[in-house]
């Protein structure tokens, strides 16, 4: 596993990069929430009451890196991460600093 600090508007997020073979498993963790990759399960995330969003890439096919995520465009946000203004169609980044 890769770890990385990415700086927020308001905090430090950690990011994180999983190899799975073929694919990578990727996720920053903000202060009040995160954004990840198309394998996180957003609504799962909604039952615990934790506010989560997945990106879709902004260029190629699919999220390799946390630059791509960051970079990459909400596809999807649970109900607690749209309650803190997290909204479809924004960047990763944006997504992050209403969470941090």
């Amino acid at each position: 596993m890769l770890t990385e600090r990415v700086p927020l508007q308001n905090s430090i997020g950690e990011g994180f990069v999983i190899p799975l073979g073929p694919v990578n498993l990727v996720g920053v963790v903000a202060r009040n929430g995160m954004v990840g990759c198309g394998a996180v399960d957003v609504a799962a995330l909604e039952k615990f009451g934790y506010p989560a969003a997945r990106v879709r890439p902004s260029t190629g096919t699919k999220i390799e890196n946390v630059s791509d995520l960051v970079s990459g465009l909400v596809k999807e946000a649970n109900s607690s991460a749209q309650g803190l203004g997290v909204r479809e169609g924004m960047t990763g980044r944006e997504a992050l600093d209403l969470l941090s």
